[in-house]
């Protein structure tokens, strides 16, 4: 197979999906060496910089660049397309030899690059998705998303609670449910609490020293606290690359924030950092009243329940975070989840419209 000296690959990616990735491998089996251009109007939401990341996550061995292209398509008006050109060879000065496109603009793009135009798969029959069905149903087209892409665009869920009220068993049933609907929502993921399993951690090693130690001789520092919020973000990160468009949190670094305040006072500027570059979309905040408290050896707060939950009200209602209570009997406060989880669902993901195509 004749291979070029250098190739191009010039796309949006609104976002990256299975035909972009199997057009710039493509290219990249045939090309020395390859520059894949991303650009990106202002307009769009998803911004600039997190599509060269995600692409050059997916494609290390290629060189990824973007640039920011205000300009509306015609295919039609070549002022318009000397615009674009201007736009496209400033990002990429170099020679090109190859332009490799599913498009029909490829022949154009190529001649004005004085390259060779390479088409591959014009009609998406090997990966029958685009970024317009991506972005009117991405749960509808998760199979055709990259591990980044997936975790950008999953739902999460959070259930936070004082000590005792049930999160656990109610981000397990969750989780137990939506799997249950089979197909792509077959790999929902549950995050486990990472305080709890760093608390059993501390309990371990004090006993190693003194076999007769209890909970109640356990201390924290404020120092625990941030590696906990940040270990609890990197185990969501992870669940929501390889889960479906819904991942289940049971509890979350904003809910360290106030854990922080329960065992030392006060805030931790680094925890409260990590909770804000976390990204959830509902919290389900599980009541204390009606659920008998249960010493599991790592709980001594029974009668500081009511003023935690009183804490997490505030502070989500303070940060302006979308969240609800949810009472009852197990099988209440289930059906209750599920039908505030599927509104969120329902919503859908929006994507502003990218700039008018004219051809």
């Amino acid at each position: 197979m004749r291979r070029h000296g250098h190739g191009l690959v010039l796309g949006k990616f609104y976002p990256p999906h299975a035909g972009h990735h199997h057009l710039v491998r493509t290219a990249r089996d045939r090309c020395e060496k390859l520059t894949v251009l991303v650009c990106a109007a202002s307009v769009e939401s998803v911004p600039l910089a997190d599509r060269v990341a995600w692409m050059r996550e997916a494609h290390p061995d290629v060189r990824v660049v973007g640039a920011v292209d205000d300009i509306p398509m015609d295919l039609n008006d070549a002022a318009v397309w000397d615009a674009h050109m201007e736009v496209f060879t400033a990002a990429v000065p170099e020679r090109v030899d190859a332009v490799f496109t599913s498009e029909s603009y490829g022949e154009e793009l190529a001649r004005r690059f004085g390259a060779r135009s390479v088409l591959v798969d014009p009609g998406r029959t090997l990966f029958p998705v685009s970024g317009t069905a991506v972005r009117a149903d991405p749960a509808g087209c998760w199979d055709f998303l990259e591990p980044p892409v997936r975790a950008a665009f999953a739902r999460r869920i959070v259930v936070l609670g004082a000590e005792s009220t049930g999160t656990t068993t109610l981000a397990r049933a969750l989780a137990d449910h939506y799997r249950g609907r089979g197909g792509v929502w077959a790999r929902t993921q549950y995050v486990a609490e990472y305080g709890r399993e760093f608390s059993e951690a501390k309990l371990a090693a004090l006993r190693g020293r003194w076999p007769g130690a209890q909970w109640e001789d356990v201390t924290f520092t404020t120092d625990d606290f941030p590696l906990i919020a940040e270990t609890q973000n990197a185990r969501e990160e992870a669940a929501a690359r390889a889960g479906s468009p819904v991942l289940f949190c049971d509890t979350d670094s904003f809910a360290t924030t106030v854990w922080h305040e329960r065992y030392i006072g006060g805030r931790n500027p680094l925890v409260e950092e990590a909770a804000g570059r976390a990204t959830h979309h509902l919290w389900l905040l599980t009541d204390h009243e009606g659920v008998a408290f249960e010493d599991d050896g790592l709980r001594d707060g029974e009668e500081l329940r009511p003023w935690m939950t009183e804490r997490f009200r505030a502070e989500l209602t303070r940060t302006g975070r979308q969240f609800i209570e949810v009472t009852g009997s197990r099988g209440e406060r289930l059906t209750k989840a599920v039908a505030a989880v599927d509104e969120v669902v329902a919503k859908g993901w929006h994507f502003t419209a990218p700039l008018p195509e004219r051809r």
